[in-house]
């Protein structure tokens, strides 16, 4: 029962950290990785909860860690083209 309350607590705590931290797109990336991760932490007690396989966990691992790839491959196409990684600068293009 404690693992359920933790696991909303840092999914919230993420939630609180990406819409306080959306100056710098690093630490939005970061804190969405935060997001996955207690996703990942939701479903593992899930299905260890209800005896079943993992197979689908290794499935949204696999997800989130292409997902994090794309992330940080866009930030670094975006600091070599603007220089940083602020959102205030990022006007130009919209």
């Amino acid at each position: 029962m404690f693992y359920m309350f933790f696991s909303i607590f840092m999914y919230f705590s993420g939630l609180i950290s990406f819409t306080m931290k959306r100056k710098h797109l690093l630490l939005m990336l970061l804190s969405l990785e935060f997001i996955i991760l207690s996703l990942f932490f939701n479903l593992f007690l899930y299905l260890s909860l209800y005896y079943f396989e993992y197979f689908f966990s290794m499935v949204f691992l696999t997800m989130s860690v292409c997902e994090g790839a794309l992330g940080l491959s866009i930030l670094v196409s975006l600091i070599r083209t603007h220089g940083n990684d602020y959102f205030n600068t990022f006007n130009i293009l919209w």
